[in-house]
């Protein structure tokens, strides 16, 4: 039997479902604060969504406002929601106590029509949905399927290890395709890249691979594993590891991952309550970036970020000679944040499953504590502009 059928309802339109603006309306007609399900940025990180247990709601990150939410009351409850970048198109997974789909379907939401316009169904709970202009990666416990967006055809199927919290990520530069999700072996990433029609086997951790990240061309993979005290960069291309970093030494779960538009910092958020920036030295050629205008390589930060004992390498244990994070921002340990780097300079923001937000800056010459320029509750109505 198939493992998947899908029906697709046309479209009013001929024109793409990534050609119009997303609504400005907001619809206020509950004031009621749910409960978040499920946070996620946009492929830009210029837009956050998030799934609750009456319905979704769109933010936009700077500045900080709502753009729109769809309040279906009891019954509503959205599990996974995910944006296709500033468009009208969304997909849901229902969730919580009272979902509004099933757990075991993708629905393809157009708000414009304020309907859905096409489902994706499953023999088993979705774990896990990414978007492209193009695609439709949708992750299940031992599977991923890749679909072509205009016709929901299966284009590809992956085996992967057991994957509970729906880990894949995939490039969101258009033409071509990068998908990073977990190999069939423990602490084993797999990269797809579709446009050479290559398969790349990371193994990167002993231990079972927790988070990675991608960065928007695909070519760099940054990953932590269950342990959460190392974090590795490879090139996806030759599967070499390129740079290792420390966020600590002693375990914890990483909640979340992110590059900086140019590769220069990466992100991480865990359950201790602390998001770390790491200055990253990877060859900016190979992003096609030019670096050569900031001052960050030969910044204090390319020294502070090492330990201050990295001169006994191969005498002390390797604890002593990792990389340490440039910055850092405390948060409440109990709360599941994610993070992503906003459009300004050196800004951070972060999401908090208990509706909070902030946006944080860091001195990328001296680091040290995150200044905090942001914060609301994105969950209370009189909070929200």
């Amino acid at each position: 039997m198939s493992q998947t059928s899908q029906t697709l309802m046309p479209l009013d339109s001929e024109e793409p479902p990534s050609s119009s603006p997303i609504s400005t309306s907001p619809n206020t007609s509950s004031n009621s604060i749910p409960t978040v399900l499920h946070l996620s940025f946009n492929q830009d990180s210029g837009c956050f969504a998030t799934g609750t247990d009456l319905g979704f709601r769109i933010y936009n990150c700077d500045p900080f406002r709502e753009i729109f939410r769809r309040e279906f009351g009891p019954g509503g409850g959205i599990g996974l929601v995910h944006m296709l970048f500033r468009c009208n198109i969304l997909a849901f997974v229902g969730g919580g106590s009272d979902p509004r789909y099933p757990a075991n379907k993708v629905m393809i939401w157009d708000d414009h029509q304020s309907r859905c316009i096409g489902e994706l169904s499953f023999r088993s709970e979705v774990k896990g949905v990414r978007l492209r202009r193009d695609r439709i990666v949708v992750v299940l416990a031992h599977k991923i399927f890749v679909y072509n967006f205009a016709d929901l055809k299966v284009l590809h199927q992956i085996e992967t290890i057991v994957n509970p919290k729906g880990l894949c990520e995939v490039s969101h530069v258009s033409g071509t395709m990068v998908l990073a999700c977990p190999g069939l072996q423990k602490g084993q990433v797999r990269v797809e890249h579709y446009a050479s029609k290559r398969t790349k086997f990371i193994m990167a951790h002993d231990s079972r691979i927790a988070c990675f990240a991608l960065t928007q061309d695909g070519r760099l993979l940054a990953t932590a594993s269950s342990k959460g005290t190392l974090m590795r960069v490879f090139n996806t291309l030759d599967g070499s590891l390129l740079q290792e970093v420390r966020r600590g030494a002693d375990r914890a779960e990483i909640y979340s991952l992110a590059f900086s538009s140019t590769a220069q910092w990466l992100a991480v958020s865990s359950d201790k309550g602390t998001v770390h920036v790491f200055n990253l030295k990877v060859d900016s050629g190979l992003l096609g970036h030019d670096r050569s205008h900031t001052t960050s390589e030969s910044s204090p930060t390319s020294t502070a970020a090492a330990s201050s004992l990295s001169f006994f390498k191969g005498v002390l244990p390797k604890y002593f000679s990792s990389e340490w994070s440039v910055a850092q921002f405390r948060l409440q340990e109990a709360v599941q944040y994610i993070v992503a780097f906003g459009h300004q300079k050196n800004t951070i923001v972060i999401l908090g499953m208990d509706g909070s937000f902030y946006r944080c800056q860091f001195d990328s010459a001296t680091g040290g504590e995150m200044t905090q320029l942001e914060y609301y509750n994105f969950l209370k109505p009189e909070e929200t502009f």
